[in-house]
């Protein structure tokens, strides 16, 4: 089964999330990891830090890609981007509570869709909440240290692997990084 690694705060995650069940042969298992937790471990950084025309391409380049796929136009959250650890410590909460896909989709939707910083508890909670959940056992989950040593654990495991970006979709042995090689990893599925 095919693994797809993501983080909540990345636009092309996002893209592909809402891509990779009907373009991979079989649903894959979803797995969150801290994109920061990746960049400290590989000394990268954001793409979208630093440089602003770099980050002016790669917004629109994710707006066009966005209209190619028939998604609704993007509401880029203001800042963007911010710590998507609450974010991502409720994704390992919700996959405990059976519900990591519909948080997923909720919480990408309120990043960018509704435009909501996820940096801000507030908006991870309503995320939460629209998915099924408790917002008051997601937000006393963030504090929990099982919660925390999972989510830095297969972070790690995902940078022993080879994960050094979001999203990717591991196919075997085979990594397949960026919402644009779903289709290759399709294929190697196959």
């Amino acid at each position: 089964m095919a693994i797809f690694y993501y983080d909540l705060m990345s636009p092309y995650a996002y893209l592909a999330a809402e891509r990779v069940d009907r373009v991979l042969p079989e649903p894959p298992r979803r797995q969150p990891v801290l994109l920061g937790g990746l960049f400290k471990l590989t000394g990268r950084s954001s793409w979208a830090l630093g440089d602003y025309e770099r980050r002016r391409r790669g917004m629109a380049e994710i707006e066009r890609r966005a209209n190619d796929y028939g998604m609704p136009p993007l509401r880029w959250p203001d800042p963007w981007p911010t710590s998507s650890l609450h974010a991502m410590r409720t994704a390992i909460h919700a996959i405990h509570a059976g519900r990591e896909r519909e948080f997923a989709a909720a919480a990408f939707a309120v990043a960018f869709a509704d435009g909501r910083d996820l940096g801000e508890l507030r908006h991870v909670l309503a995320a939460a909440e629209r998915a099924g959940l408790d917002p008051a056992e997601a937000e006393r989950a963030l504090d929990e240290r099982d919660v925390k040593d999972e989510l830095r654990a297969v972070t790690g495991e995902a940078h022993a692997r080879g994960v050094f970006g979001v999203p990717t979709v591991a196919a075997g042995d085979e990594l397949f990084w960026g919402d644009d090689r779903l289709e290759e990893a399709a294929a190697a599925l196959r």
